[in-house]
């Protein structure tokens, strides 16, 4: 009998509940199959969300979870990484959760070159809250607090990443699940801050970024000879859109990580270091901050 991690391995505790459909199906799937290729066991994959319909990923998943505060996924994640650099780090989240209050998080993440998995599911909208513009919102959509139409221009989360020092920048698409596992799967072997934007269609409160929209403009960049190690020719893909929206590795360079850089984890995970207290010293300390 093989011991090798299969796909039931990773079955979570609880069934997803997301709308029949919803995109996030896909990453959910792709994010398993990728620790299956990895062949990660559950107890060094732990995976971080903060607050929307796709941070309530880590409880449909069998690994290490923490569903934490609305834009804080990435601070949490920085912590648990830092504490413990044998585990692989996950942070699942969407476009409202992670562009909008978690930004400034991740753009020092990125500057920091932390090593962590950043898997944003990008639907365009505030799904939780049934269906407000989010910060990757179309021009001119229209939603319940843009009945006229979104007057505000939406990021670019590709192009943010790339200026921001992340050294993994990944677009994937939950149409297709067979290369949006393979980006995963690259992402978390990544040296560094892996930022994959999915494009993750909201059935329910989004119709406009379809499936079927999608459909029609995607394309994989591996299939036309594109160099991930090109910051410029990268950056002009990360301002494609319209008729035509590169998926796939946009981007992928190496530097020190964080972690390598800095002197106090280069004897191991904290978690493993003696810290050098006894339990007087701990009452004591105890005593004069209580």
């Amino acid at each position: 009998m093989s011991d090798a991690l299969k796909i039931d391995d990773f079955k979570g505790p609880v069934h997803p509940d997301w709308c029949p459909g919803c995109g996030d199906y896909g990453v959910l799937k792709a994010l398993k199959e990728a620790a299956v290729a990895l062949q990660i066991p559950p107890h060094k994959l732990m995976v971080v969300s903060g607050i929307g319909c796709s941070s309530n990923l880590p409880g449909f998943i069998n690994a290490y979870g923490a569903h934490t505060l609305h834009g804080r996924a990435v601070p949490v994640a920085s912590g648990a990484r830092l504490a413990n650099t044998d585990l692989h780090v996950v942070i699942t989240g969407g476009d409202g959760d992670g562009y909008g209050l978690g930004l400034g998080h991740l753009i020092h993440a990125m500057r920091r070159n932390l090593n962590l998995t950043y898997i944003v599911m990008d639907n365009q909208i505030y799904g939780l809250t049934t269906g407000q513009t989010s910060p990757t919102s179309m021009l001119s959509h229209r939603t319940k607090t843009t009945p006229r139409g979104n007057v505000e221009q939406p990021i670019n989360p590709i192009g943010l990443a790339l200026i921001s020092g992340a050294t993994y920048v990944a677009r994937g698409f939950s149409g297709n699940p067979k290369q949006l596992t393979e980006l995963i799967a690259g992402g978390i072997s990544h040296a560094g801050l892996a930022l994959i934007d999915v494009f993750s269609p909201c059935v329910t409160w989004n119709k406009v970024n379809t499936y079927a929209w999608f459909r029609e403009r995607v394309y994989d960049l591996s299939q036309e000879g594109h160099d991930p190690a090109n910051w410029s020719v990268a950056m002009e893909k990360a301002l494609q859109w319209g008729d035509r929206i590169p998926t796939g590795l946009i981007y992928q360079t190496y530097r020190p990580t964080y972690e390598e850089a800095e002197p106090v984890l280069g004897k191991g995970p904290l978690v493993a270091q003696d810290l050098g207290i006894n339990q007087s010293l701990l009452d004591q300390f105890l005593a004069e901050t209580m």
